[in-house]
């Protein structure tokens, strides 16, 4: 659309241009109130964004988009699936519909079989997952079915699902141990708490964690990987047996979900500010912990950058035959689509 066009419509509606180019072209959020004040502008002056802004578009494709994520109780998922939300009600030149559920556990054989389940329910489907042969199955089920696969936040299916988004999870990992060798100068050990060995995801960052602190702090070293299924409790009293049992403890890394409970017991602890902690999400567990002095740093996903990445890759993978390709017996995609974390530290909030 020419820019006359949008300083036009930008007058009717009494916003500024940019503006009314976020909302066009999905750049960033904006507010439902302002979108819905340029829609009825477009309709007065008869602009010929207004059938869409208006939804009336009803020849515009229609794509079904699945989402599927864990742990729906959690701080994080609960801003993923705000996220998503908006991202799908912003999609450009399509009738975006969100079909979006969560897994009941980790499990892989449940994992995939939620996966299946929603074949006819969706157009392109995401999903965070673990790595495993079932899971891979079931992606390689729904290529078939003409659905393309994304692997959200930790990668799975590799070969056969469309793409990866998230994080480089190897290089989180490093950042952490960064951070740690930096706040860490006396010998001693690491802590490192993981969702689960299935987890790819957490397996790259627990790599990339031991990677940098045996390269450049040599006087860390990293115990064997906490199994915490990313629940509260388990961190917590695994973290409460590591105050008490391991007096040369100088770093605790959860790579993962759970950090509420070592938040919580290191705040219970007389030790706690001598024991620094990184965490992998921002939310008010965490960042109520920064301000106390208890959190070093949250290594966190940039949730509204990459849901609206996402459904566009999405969008695109149904509208330009990939899912029709794969169902002919193409290879699965190999594109892996990373953001850069956001840093947060005390002093940044």
């Amino acid at each position: 659309m020419k820019r006359l066009g949008m300083a036009a419509l930008a007058a009717a509606a009494g916003v500024s241009v940019a503006t009314v180019d976020r909302v066009l072209n999905g750049r960033e959020a904006v507010r439902e109130e302002t979108r819905q004040q340029i829609a009825e502008a477009a309709r007065r002056i008869n602009h010929p964004a207004a059938r869409r802004l208006l939804k009336l578009d009803d020849d515009l494709p229609q794509v079904r988009i699945g989402m599927l994520l864990h742990k729906q109780g959690q701080d994080f998922y609960k801003a993923f699936a705000e996220a998503i939300t908006l991202a799908v009600s912003q999609a450009v030149g399509v009738r975006a519909q969100l079909v979006l559920e969560f897994s009941p556990s980790q499990a892989p054989s449940e994992m995939a079989s939620h996966l299946r389940a929603m074949a006819g329910r969706c157009d392109v489907l995401a999903a965070t997952a673990v790595n495993h042969p079932e899971v891979t199955a079931a992606v390689e089920d729904l290529r078939a079915a003409g659905v393309p696969v994304f692997s959200l936040l930790s990668d799975f299916g590799q070969g056969v699902r469309a793409g990866y988004i998230g994080l480089n999870n190897l290089k989180v990992g490093r950042t952490a141990g960064w951070i740690m060798a930096t706040l860490s100068r006396q010998p001693g050990v690491m802590a490192i708490f993981v969702g689960g060995h299935r987890w790819h995801g957490h397996d790259l960052r627990e790599t990339g964690f031991r990677g940098y602190l045996r390269e450049c702090a040599p006087h860390l070293t990293v115990l064997d990987p906490l199994v915490n299924l990313e629940t509260r409790q388990l961190t917590y009293d695994a973290t409460l047996g590591l105050l008490a049992n391991q007096p040369q403890l100088r770093g605790i890394y959860v790579a993962g979900g759970g950090m509420e409970g070592a938040i919580a017991a290191l705040r219970e602890s007389p030790v706690a500010r001598r024991v620094p902690i990184v965490v992998s999400a921002l939310t008010p567990d965490s960042r109520a912990g920064l301000a106390e002095g208890i959190v070093s740093m949250v290594i966190d996903t940039p949730l509204e950058k990459l849901c609206r990445t996402l459904v566009s890759l999405m969008v695109t993978a149904r509208l330009d035959g990939a899912a029709q390709a794969s169902s002919g017996g193409a290879s699965g995609g190999t594109s892996q689509y990373f953001l850069p974390p956001d840093l947060h530290v005390a002093e940044s909030l």
